[in-house]
């Protein structure tokens, strides 16, 4: 088993050989639906890799231009947002709604925030 992050939201899903899934998986993680042309939506289909009716969704995002990362088991997964979607959020100039929980646990909603003053203070270590 392996859970997945995308921006449809947290998925516990069974993965083989990487990012193996089934085509219901595939698509409830990439909102994409594997047809025999390719992984679809709406009337643009990407060629990818199909073994034994499992998908390659590692592959395939990579292929969208999108980042994949993962733990060195293959347990955990992040399907990121594509360069296009993320410059769009940025131009917008508001923050994607969050859910973090504060040092005793209790979890917080930005968007439970709206119409509020709200300092947001981000870090990386790149």
């Amino acid at each position: 088993m392996a859970t997945v992050l995308t921006d449809q939201g947290e998925l516990t899903v069974a993965a083989t050989n990487g990012l193996f899934l089934s085509a219901e998986d595939a698509e409830r993680a990439t909102g994409w639906t594997l047809k025999p042309e390719g992984m679809c939506r709406d009337d643009l289909c990407v060629p990818t890799t199909v073994r034994d009716g499992r998908v390659d969704v590692a592959a395939f995002w990579r292929a969208v231009g999108c980042p994949v990362v993962n733990d060195a088991a293959g347990e955990a997964w992040v399907l990121g947002a594509g360069a296009q979607q993320r410059n769009a959020a940025l131009a917008g100039l508001t923050a994607p709604d969050f859910t973090l929980p504060d040092l005793t646990g209790t979890p917080h909603t930005l968007s439970a925030l709206r119409g509020k003053k709200v300092f947001l203070c981000t870090w990386a270590s790149w």
